[in-house]
């Protein structure tokens, strides 16, 4: 069952969606402001979010950028915006889809289901990440090395998960803590030191001099395959 965040701070428009989408088979979480929304994704995670961009606290283009230093949920924006700049400027930021108010439920029903097909079928391109030193397969969330299974905890788990889904791409400490432990961690370097020596004890073949997981100082790590 696909979850859905909708973000929007007229409760009308929450309830409406709410109730159609529940109805849809969709799971709803719902927040009236940019900050809830933000503390609502990570806190449990969704397949996609409906955001509007005239939020009471910060506006719905800074939400899209501050969740896509973590997070590449899809967006679907919902705003009353109709000028092309506004537009732009959402999409720019990392939004997937634009839809302008008053819209229709069957435009905003099929939006919502091809945003969640192309994010499926991106999904499932790669599944099965091979390196010279261990296999992950993210469909079966099994790890080899050396022919024999690897044990993770679902921190590890998790940690890995997002890595290995970004190869060679440098993701920050901020990034990795907020996705893993919530925005109240974000400052908490400590905690991936930690788990990083754990997954590298487990994964590499030479933990002191890692191939794979690679430390970038003062920023974050890189997963290189």
């Amino acid at each position: 069952m696909n979850s859905v965040l909708v973000v929007d701070d007229d409760p009308h428009i929450v309830r409406a969606l709410a109730i159609t989408l529940k109805g849809q088979g969709y799971t709803v979480t719902t927040a009236m402001d940019g900050e809830s929304a933000l503390h609502a994704a990570a806190q449990r995670p969704v397949n996609v979010v409906i955001l509007d961009l005239g939020l009471p606290d910060i506006d719905g283009t800074t939400v899209i950028t501050r969740l896509r230093e973590w997070s590449a949920v899809p967006i679907l924006v919902l705003s009353a915006r109709h000028g092309s700049g506004d537009k732009v400027e959402a999409l720019d930021a990392g939004a997937d889809d634009y839809i302008t108010k008053p819209f229709g439920l069957d435009e905003l029903l099929a939006r919502l289901r091809a945003i969640l097909r192309r994010s499926t079928e991106s999904s499932d391109e790669t599944t099965t990440i091979e390196t010279s030193s261990f296999t992950v397969d993210l469909a079966k969330r099994q790890i080899t090395k050396s022919g024999q299974d690897v044990r993770m905890t679902p921190t590890e788990w998790n940690i890995l998960d997002i890595l290995v889904r970004n190869p060679d791409k440098l993701i920050t400490q901020q990034q990795l803590l907020t996705e893993v432990w919530g925005p109240a961690y974000a400052k908490e370097a400590n905690y991936l030191r930690v788990y990083m020596a754990q997954l590298r004890r487990k994964l590499e073949v030479e933990p002191g001099t890692p191939r794979h997981f690679i430390t970038e100082p003062g920023m974050g790590y890189r997963f290189v395959p």
